[in-house]
């Protein structure tokens, strides 16, 4: 059976348009670092192509008579992103996008390993290089207890949800362990409407 992460992880990826606890176990991604502003980078867009190829790579392995052990069916997961400020950057009043940091991902299904993900890298390099793929890690992240939402709109609207998240923590003495945040992208904003972008909002908190 298809492992759909829409049906079968709905608490991960699929929370509703108000806060909730939730505790996220260790997921493994491949990973690309970078900085500047999303809507203007070259290397951002990039990098979610890169990110796609080496997902499809794994996905695809059996149309190429490769069958790794343990592998099932499943839907590619969506592209997220943790998303921190320069130490320039945070005592301004004004959001300055050319002063973020991120780092975006695709979380891949249990059955990669650490030898499966190296070798996708590698002969990705070799069919389809690229140089953000030597930016490319395979790791590990657990963010453990945090609080999400989904937000339903504009990117530039988040600071609405993210507001709703601090009085939540408030009401439920918890605190942020940083002022990162990660961001799953469940739509396509080539594709849709400010108004209609469904984007989760994440981040670790500790109990006080």
């Amino acid at each position: 059976m298809k492992h759909e992460w829409k049906k079968e992880e709905k608490n991960i990826y699929l929370p509703k348009g108000k806060p909730v606890i939730i505790e996220v176990p260790k997921f493994n991604f491949f990973t690309i670092e970078g900085k500047g502003n999303p809507n203007s980078s070259k290397d951002f867009s990039e990098a979610i192509g890169v990110l796609y190829s080496l997902s499809y790579g794994i996905k695809m392995l059996p149309k190429k008579d490769v069958m790794p052990s343990g592998y099932f069916e499943y839907t590619i997961y969506p592209l997220e992103g943790i998303w921190d400020l320069s130490e320039e950057a945070r005592g301004k009043d004004i959001l300055d996008k050319d002063e973020l940091i991120y780092k975006i991902m695709i979380r891949q299904p249990d059955f990669t390993t650490d030898s499966l993900a190296l070798e996708i890298i590698g002969n990705t390099k070799k069919k389809k290089p690229h140089p953000l793929l030597d930016k490319v890690k395979y790791e590990s992240i657990e963010d453990g207890l945090c609080v999400q939402m989904m937000h339903l709109g504009s990117y530039d609207d988040e600071p609405k949800s993210f507001e709703s998240m601090k009085e939540f923590c408030k009401e439920n003495n918890l605190v942020r362990e940083d002022l990162r945040h990660r961001e799953i992208y469940l739509s396509d904003f080539r594709k849709t409407a400010p108004d209609k972008l469904k984007t989760v909002l994440r981040y670790s908190v500790k109990k006080i």
